[in-house]
C-alpha cells in the first residue's frame, strides 16, 4: 500500500508540471502574445503569476503529500499538540506578503503602460449598438457601422458554416501599423465590451461613460474579436474585425472612404427614385443585417420584447407612422433609432421590404395602406419634417 501511494503521488506531481509546461506554450489552451507591445508585456505578466503559482502549487501539494506519506497513523505517527507558534505566523505571514509584493510590482507597471495613450497618432470612437459597433475617426472625419456578415442561413443551419462563423462583419476597423492608436470607447444603449485579444485590448462601453484604451500594432493583418459583455439576445452577434494596413495602404483606404462618402452625398442629392426590384433587393439585406436578430427572417419576431412584423398594424398601417418609428424609435423599448446608422436610401429599402413581405401587401386583407413604395425623397422629407 506504501508504494502505491508513493506512485500515485508522483505521478501526481509529474502530471501538474506537465499541465504547467502545457498550458504556458499550447497557445490554442493559452493567453495569446499578441501584436502590440501591451498585449506582450500583459502576456509576460501572465506567464510570470502563470510560473509563480505552479511554484507554489508545486511546493504546498509536495509537502502536503509528503506529510501524508510519511506521518501517517499507520507508522505510529502522533499528531503534535501545541497552541502557537510566533515563529511559524510569522514565516506563513512574512513570506506571503514577500510573494504578493514580488507579483505586485511587475502588475503595477503594466497597469500603468495599459493607461498611458498619450501622444496618439491617431483617435477613433467606438460606440456599441444593439448589436454593431460605430467607428468614428475623429482625426479623418470617417464615420460608418460595422455589422455582423454571416448569413442567417448559417445561422439557423441551413448552409455550412464558414471559417470566421460569426466573427466577420460587412465593415471592418481599418487602422494603420506602427501608430500609436486611441480608442474612446461609449455605447449608445446597454452595456457592451470591446475585445480584441491579440491587441491586448478589453474596454467596457457603457452609455454616458468613456473610456480610453490604446494599440499599436506592428504587423499587418486581419484580427478579430466580439462584444465581451452579455448584452442583450444578440450578443453573440456583434463581432469586431480589425485590418491592420501599413501606412501606404491605410491612406489609400481614407482616400476610398472619403470617396465612398462623395459618392453618397451626390446620390442623395440627385434622389433618384428606385424600382420595386432594386427596393427589395437592397432592403431584404439592410433587413437581414439591421433587423433579422430581433425580428426574425420570417418577421415572426419574438413576442412580447420584439413583435412581429408579419400583419404588424405598423407595418401594414400609415407609412409616415413605420418610417418615425424607424427613424426614431421607441422610447422604453428595444426598437433603436436608426436615424443616424442608416441612410435615406437604405431606410427607405428596407421599410419597403418590410411591407411587401410576408403577406404584408394584401390591400384586400389589411387595407389600402398595406404595400407600396417607398422612395429616399419620402425618407429625406420625414427626416427634415421631424428637425423642424
Amino acid at each position: 500500500m506504501h508504494t502505491i501511494i508513493r506512485k500515485c503521488c508522483r505521478w501526481m506531481s509529474w502530471m501538474l508540471l506537465l499541465c504547467g509546461v502545457g498550458s504556458a506554450f499550447a497557445s490554442k489552451y493559452n493567453m495569446p502574445v499578441g501584436v502590440t507591445p501591451i498585449s506582450r508585456e500583459i502576456y509576460t505578466l501572465h506567464m510570470t503569476i502563470f510560473w509563480i503559482v505552479v511554484a507554489i502549487g508545486i511546493l504546498v501539494f509536495g509537502v502536503l503529500i509528503y506529510a501524508l506519506i510519511n506521518h501517517r497513523k499507520s507508522q505510529g505517527h502522533v499528531a503534535a499538540k501545541f497552541h502557537s507558534s510566533l515563529k511559524v505566523e510569522l514565516i506563513w505571514t512574512i513570506i506571503p506578503f514577500l510573494i504578493l509584493i514580488a507579483m505586485a510590482i511587475p502588475a503595477t507597471r503594466v497597469l500603468m503602460l495599459m493607461e498611458d495613450d498619450s501622444d496618439a497618432d491617431l483617435n477613433i470612437k467606438i460606440t456599441g449598438y444593439q448589436w454593431k459597433w460605430k467607428y468614428d475617426y475623429l482625426d479623418e472625419n470617417i464615420s460608418f457601422f460595422s455589422n455582423l456578415a454571416t448569413t442567417q442561413d448559417q445561422i439557423q443551419g441551413k448552409a455550412p458554416k464558414g471559417e470566421n462563423y460569426l466573427l466577420e462583419v460587412d465593415k471592418p476597423i481599418v487602422v494603420p501599423t506602427h501608430k500609436k492608436i486611441r480608442f474612446l470607447v461609449t455605447a449608445n444603449d446597454v452595456i457592451h465590451s470591446w475585445w480584441v485579444p491579440e491587441l491586448g485590448v478589453k474596454r467596457d462601453a457603457i452609455p454616458g461613460f468613456i473610456h480610453e484604451a490604446w494599440a499599436k500594432i506592428e504587423k499587418p493583418g486581419t484580427y478579430r474579436g466580439q462584444c465581451a459583455e452579455l448584452c442583450g439576445v444578440g450578443h453573440g452577434f456583434m463581432p469586431i474585425v480589425v485590418v491592420a494596413l501599413d501606412e501606404p495602404d491605410y491612406k489609400k483606404w481614407v482616400a476610398e472612404q472619403k470617396g465612398v462618402a462623395l459618392k453618397q452625398a451626390n446620390a442623395l442629392e440627385e434622389n433618384k427614385p428606385l424600382t420595386k426590384a432594386e427596393l427589395m433587393e437592397a432592403g431584404q439585406k439592410v433587413y437581414g443585417a439591421t433587423c433579422t436578430v430581433c425580428h426574425q427572417a420570417t418577421g415572426m419576431g419574438m413576442p412580447p420584447a420584439f413583435p412581429a412584423l408579419k400583419g404588424s398594424k405598423i407595418v401594414t398601417g400609415d407609412v409616415a407612422k413605420q418610417l418615425s418609428i424607424v427613424l426614431h424609435g421607441v422610447k422604453g423599448t428595444a426598437m433603436q433609432a436608426f436615424g443616424e446608422q442608416l441612410t435615406d436610401k437604405d431606410i427607405a429599402a428596407v421599410v419597403t421590404y418590410q411591407r411587401n413581405s410576408w403577406g404584408n401587401d394584401d390591400q384586400a386583407k389589411f387595407g389600402k395602406a398595406a404595400g407600396g413604395l417607398v422612395q429616399p425623397s419620402e425618407v429625406a422629407a420625414a427626416r427634415k419634417a421631424s428637425s423642424n
